[in-house]
């Protein structure tokens, strides 16, 4: 699949699956704007980036902040006059949660009306990264699972009113990936291992995903071999929710 000379903005990009989905956009030869909140890992994914395709835009924000939802869609369009393909990654852990009131209204403020503009131009696609939290419940997690369903719900609404003008909108619902958020809810080494390994034997596989694996899955449904779906969930957990 080749997407030279598309336009891809990557929110979440400074690590994790936002970082894999990137770097697999530029291998096909798009240009890649990543917006991530770290900006040293954005330097790593950047130059990682770099050896494989096009140097991205980097653009350091916050995506919790309305001014700065704003300044990415200028900065993207300042630099590249248009917007292909948008993968919303941001909002992992409580940055989006059912106590926060405008969390919706961050996800629509990125496609904002000068931005829907520009991706109606260009019959593109709007890729969110939920989770099988949407489908599932645990305990002491009623706001991580509600958001994510909200966030299912909300992608298959704008899926609906995108779709008259050739925009299609679908989501990906990985399980357990391998990523540095186990870090960051601070897991380190033998709770890490055990933790890890709970997980695998939850999976009928017996494995999680690598963020790569999410990477395939966000290039196949924007390249034209997708066409015809929108208003999708993709579930890709290993068989988690079995």
């Amino acid at each position: 699949m080749s997407f030279n000379n598309k336009v891809v903005l990557v929110t979440g990009a400074s690590s994790g699956i936002g970082a894999a989905i990137a770097l697999k956009f530029a291998e096909e030869g798009a240009n890649v704007a990543i917006v991530g909140r770290n900006e040293d890992k954005l330097k790593n994914v950047t130059e990682n980036i770099a050896k494989v395709g096009n140097k991205p835009l980097v653009i350091v924000a916050d995506m919790t902040k309305d001014n700065d939802v704003q300044r990415i869609v200028n900065e993207t369009l300042k630099q590249f006059g248009k917007l292909d393909v948008l993968v919303n990654n941001a909002g992992v852990g409580g940055n989006f949660d059912i106590t926060d009131e405008n969390a919706m209204k961050r996800y629509d403020n990125i496609i904002s009306t000068n931005l829907r503009r520009y991706i109606i131009e260009t019959k593109g696609n709007i890729i969110n990264i939920s989770s099988v939290a949407g489908q599932l419940v645990w305990e002491n997690g009623f706001a991580y699972c509600t958001s994510k369903a909200a966030l299912d719900h909300f992608s298959r609404a704008i899926a609906l009113d995108f779709a008259p003008k050739g925009v299609r909108v679908n989501t990906i619902s990985p399980g357990p990936v391998m990523t540095d958020i186990f870090e960051t809810l601070g897991y380190k080494s033998e709770a890490f291992t055990a933790m890890i390994d709970g997980l695998i034997q939850k999976t009928a596989l017996k494995r999680i995903s690598d963020p790569a694996e999410m990477a395939e899955l966000a290039l196949f449904l924007a390249s034209d071999k997708a066409v015809g779906i929108t208003g999708s969930t993709y579930v890709t957990d290993n068989g988690f929710m079995l």
